[in-house]
């Protein structure tokens, strides 16, 4: 995948990648979707991005590695936060977004919206 010289561009962007649930993969593959990143003058690395609901996948287990349980072992303020955090990070924009984050946190999506309704108003 990489050519001489772009080994430490590649680990720097990798945990980036990981972090966003893109695939690295070489130049040469790279799809019309796919970003393609130049090192020192040449293409270095192909990043294939995620399809939306599979980031909200990943973000939801993001979420809770960071909290370090199950996100629906929350109690309710934690869960309005996650609701929170997720909305400003457009998730509720995905097809069935809410029903995704509803069944993460554990409880409906009559919840989740009363959730986020409660933040609008507030």
């Amino acid at each position: 995948m990489s050519g001489v010289g772009d080994e430490p561009f590649i680990a720097a962007v990798k945990p980036l990648v990981d972090a966003m649930g893109g695939e690295m993969i070489p130049p040469d593959e790279a799809g019309p979707d796919d970003v393609v990143l130049a090192w020192e003058g040449r293409d270095a690395v192909a990043v294939r991005l995620p399809q939306l609901a599979d980031s909200l996948d990943h973000i939801l287990a993001a979420m809770e590695r960071r909290k370090g349980v199950p996100l629906a072992d929350l109690d309710r303020r934690a869960k309005q936060e996650v609701v929170r955090i997720l909305e400003a990070r457009g998730a509720f924009s995905v097809r069935h977004g809410v029903e995704t984050v509803a069944s993460a946190l554990g409880v409906s999506r009559f919840t989740v919206y009363n959730y986020l309704n409660r933040e609008k108003g507030a």
